[in-house]
């Protein structure tokens, strides 16, 4: 595998797991003013719209605040409209005390999902968020958490090591 791939994910469970881990991961990237991250995994079963509980403690230089996000992670090939029906976003965000609800996906999301979080956002009389990764933007994202390679992508993590050990050896190798 020469790169990143929700293919080498077997479950949605292994799927949740790896977003959970992603966002242990992204407090020690550079590009971020993350002081604190608190992952809470909702559990196994029914969970009503909610996987994890995400809570960052950010500083601007100037103050610090906090940020809760609800996080539903969908493993499917191409999340429809209908497969987030039962949900009420809006008052799933009350309910928890959020910043926002973020979708994450293994794969692409159809229009009427895209429709659906457009609608949730211009009609937003408070300050809430409503965002969508689709695969390939989280795939983006997954390449800068290094560490999360070997265990979640273990194919991806030998191509990988297998090249730089070949850019090694030529570096040592006579001309």
């Amino acid at each position: 595998m020469t790169r990143l791939d929700f293919s080498e994910i077997a479950n949605w469970q292994l799927f949740e797991d790896l977003v959970a881990q992603y966002f242990r991961e992204i407090k020690d990237l550079e590009d971020n003013n993350l002081t604190e991250v608190q992952v809470i995994n909702s559990g196994s079963g029914p969970d009503g719209g909610v996987d994890i509980i995400l809570n960052f403690r950010v500083n601007d230089s100037i103050v610090s605040y906090q940020r809760n996000w609800i996080i539903q992670c969908k493993f499917y090939d191409n999340l429809k409209k209908s497969n987030l029906d039962k949900l009420n976003i809006t008052t799933l965000i009350d309910e928890y005390e959020a910043s926002g609800y973020l979708l994450i996906c293994k794969n692409t999301v159809s229009s009427g999902v895209i429709n659906q979080f457009a609608r949730l956002k211009n009609n937003c009389r408070r300050d809430y968020h409503y965002e969508i990764w689709d695969g390939s933007f989280f795939i983006k994202k997954l390449y800068k958490t290094t560490d999360l390679h070997e265990h979640y992508f273990p194919e991806f993590f030998k191509y990988k090591t297998k090249k730089a050990e070949n850019v090694n050896l030529k570096s040592i190798l006579p001309e």
